[in-house]
């Protein structure tokens, strides 16, 4: 009896143990005093939700929505991308591609503390795990900036090769690592010095996020170009151990453990979909979840029973219950959502509403779908949000099943088939290697009719297509007359 006392014992701290990568802590049960963080990049806010209630608290806004931003950026921020936190929960560090800055908020009352400027385009921000230093991938450039959090400065630069894209560190604070966004070369650190000890080859150039595992066994890596991922020893001497398809627009990926094993979560924006592999030497796909339009940003729970999704196009969070793999709730939040962290007791007391602006014009967003348009590319498809800006519109579209490594011009136009009438160009759309493409464009997209247009009788809807570059008669997606439209 004695035995089995403390074999139960045993079995009930090991499976309590190492769930929320990348801190390797114990289990942080779901509580108010948790929050979720979402970085909404066109509405310049961070989104605020309770993970108890699967409720939107509120914004903090950081900067104005266009057109606002665009002009001399005197004060604000532009461009809300990146997150990362500190070990013991108390601060957030918002990173703004546009401004060129991390700006330090306190989670308890929302508050912002400080906002550090670094070099050109960073991208993501973590600490080190003893939260000592904070250290910033400046994408635009080629090194990792490191800033003190305390004296609110850098203190130090890493060069590495051009491109850095997110750091991650091992639980034990020894190494880091840090993936190209630019180049085909994963970079191990010694943390202490500080000190480039080991490059490694990327199976392709464009890793936008890398994630490794609670027990400091695995390092993965999203290759959002080729829609692959890539997993590496994270002990010397830091070989691959896998490499294998996931999907278009492969983003962020991250781990969840509990009773049934250790998973990886995937998110596929071309596919909208969130894809779940067992761990190990041979990763095995175990479930396909769908989502939502272009899921970006995911983070586990504090004790694993849950994963947070940010849908970029959808304006909306997922919550994934990890036993079932469903999804359990859907939180609105800000517009165009890039990353997004789960922080347990970020609030140790009181309710962390201080400092918090409602949703607003962020939350006027319209979804549309557009499909083949022919036999050409038959897989062919894309999700669309048109976010309200204020006075001016931003359409979003995320396409797969087109061909790789090519262009397409983007026209609202009059019909919704053949021959669409006037055409009227908005963007041109560029296909990674795995066919899919992300384009944007801005304008007044919600309120298109002139009143020069009103009078001659022309028609007050338009449709938006997808035709070859230099043919417009050829067309490839098209939004069909009854998806709601712009």
């Amino acid at each position: 009896m004695k035995i089995l006392r403390w074999l139960s014992i045993f079995l009930v701290i090991t499976s309590a143990s190492a769930q929320q990568a990348p801190w390797a802590r114990t289990d942080v049960p779901v509580s108010s005093h948790d929050r979720v963080y979402a970085a909404d990049q066109t509405s310049n806010t961070v989104s605020v939700i309770d993970p108890s209630s699967n409720k939107l608290l509120g914004v903090i806004r950081l900067g104005d929505p266009l057109p606002g931003s665009l002009s001399p950026l005197y004060k604000g921020q532009l461009l809300v991308h990146g997150l990362g936190f500190s070990p013991d929960s108390k601060t957030l560090a918002v990173v703004s591609v546009g401004s060129n800055s991390v700006t330090l908020i306190d989670t308890a009352t929302n508050k912002v503390k400080e906002t550090i400027y670094v070099g050109r385009s960073p991208h993501e921000a973590f600490f080190t795990p003893d939260g000592t230093e904070l250290w910033v991938t400046v994408r635009g450039e080629n090194y990792v900036s490191v800033l003190d959090p305390m004296q609110m400065k850098e203190i130090r630069r890493i060069q590495l090769a051009n491109g850095p894209g997110m750091t991650i560190f091992g639980p034990d604070g020894r190494y880091a690592f840090v993936c190209s966004s630019f180049t085909p070369e994963l970079s191990v650190i010694d943390v202490p010095s500080h000190q480039l000890i080991k490059r490694l080859p990327q199976a392709s150039p464009f890793c936008p996020d890398i994630a490794l595992s609670p027990e400091n066994d695995e390092l993965w890596i999203t290759l959002k170009d080729v829609g692959k991922v890539q997993v590496f020893s994270a002990k010397p001497p830091f070989e691959q151990r896998a490499l294998f398809d996931t999907g278009p627009i492969t983003n962020h990926v991250n781990f969840a453990n509990n009773r049934n094993g250790k998973f990886a979560y995937v998110t596929l924006g071309g596919a909208n979909q969130v894809k779940v592999f067992s761990r190990g030497a041979t990763p095995e796909l175990v479930a396909t979840i769908p989502v939502g339009n272009l899921p970006h940003g995911i983070w586990p729970s504090g004790d694993g029973s849950r994963v947070y999704v940010a849908l970029e196009n959808s304006g909306m969070a997922a919550a994934i219950d990890t036993l079932t793999n469903k999804v359990i709730a859907n939180i609105p939040i800000g517009q165009t959502t890039q990353a997004l962290v789960y922080v347990p007791n970020a609030v140790p007391n009181g309710s962390g509403t201080d400092n918090l602006a409602p949703l607003g014009e962020a939350a006027n967003t319209v979804r549309l779908h557009l499909q083949a348009a022919g036999t050409t590319l038959p897989d062919a498809q894309a999700s669309v949000a048109v976010n309200s800006l204020g006075l001016v519109d931003l359409v979003q579209i995320a396409a797969q099943g087109l061909t790789p490594k090519s262009q397409y011009h983007v026209y609202l136009a009059e019909s919704d088939h053949a021959p669409f009438g006037k055409l009227e160009p908005l963007a041109v759309l560029k296909t990674n290697p795995d066919g899919g493409g992300i384009v944007q464009s801005i304008g007044p997209l919600k309120t298109l009719v002139s009143s020069a247009a009103a009078s001659t009788g022309a028609p007050s809807r338009r449709f938006l297509i997808v035709t070859e570059l230099n043919d417009p008669s050829k067309v490839v997606l098209r939004q069909t007359a009854t998806s709601t439209g712009p």
